[in-house]
């Protein structure tokens, strides 16, 4: 069952300019903002790094299913050799995807910091925008909870009909039931998964506007 992989918050390099030459001054509300929203994107790194393996194992997994799908009961040996493929890739990406998992949850942790930082910030519209851009990355955070659930049900789903195929007398109503199932299953995740995309997207935009309005230059 092929899923489409998701979205990354982005870094920016970044020019800052001290007034006094050779002297750091006192970091700002702004300053410790900068910091920790740099800090997210790097605990958000390993996230990154799943998102091409675990897709490459999903098309794997969707090939081994389609073979499954196109195999007569003559080929029973076959379906289960394919079957037992299929569930080792569907372990595999339960692994990328825990990983994927806790490192969000490290962005998480470091990204709380802001709801102090942003309270301290003085300009109004500055305030107005870092409210808007915590609440975004919040909204994010939990569609990613959401996302996790569905998609590990999901992933159990795919193991149960795995199984199901190795079953020389499962009942067809049976299988076509799990199959519909899993499809609606999903069709969940994706829309989630979307979700997901769309305030990361959301929040990368706010947080290019927020530099802007700091006057933090990037590029």
């Amino acid at each position: 069952m092929l899923f489409k992989g998701k979205s990354s918050i982005l870094i920016f390099v970044t020019v800052i300019i001290f007034i006094l030459s050779g002297c750091t001054e006192k970091k700002t509300p702004v300053d410790k903002m900068y910091n920790v929203l740099e800090d997210v994107v790097n605990k958000e790194k390993v996230f990154e790094e799943q998102q091409e393996p675990l897709v490459t194992l999903e098309k794997q997994e969707k090939e081994l299913y389609d073979q499954i799908i196109k195999q007569g009961m003559k080929e029973y040996d076959q379906i289960v050799k394919l079957s037992d493929e299929a569930l080792d890739l569907a372990d595999k990406r339960k692994e990328l995807f825990e990983k994927e998992t806790t490192s969000l949850k490290e962005s998480e942790q470091e990204f709380a910091k802001v709801a102090d930082l942003k309270d301290q910030l003085d300009d109004p519209k500055l305030k107005e925008t870092a409210n808007d851009l915590y609440d975004i990355m919040m909204k994010r955070y939990e569609a990613h909870r959401e996302l996790y659930q569905k998609y590990s049900e999901s992933l159990q789903y795919d193991k149960e009909l795995y199984q199901m195929f190795k079953n020389k007398n499962l009942p067809l109503e049976d299988l076509e039931a799990q199959i519909n199932k899993l499809n609606d299953s999903y069709k969940n995740v994706y829309a989630t998964n979307e979700q997901f995309n769309k305030y990361t997207e959301q929040y990368n935009e706010k947080k290019l506007s927020f530099y802007k309005k700091a006057g933090i230059k990037t590029k």
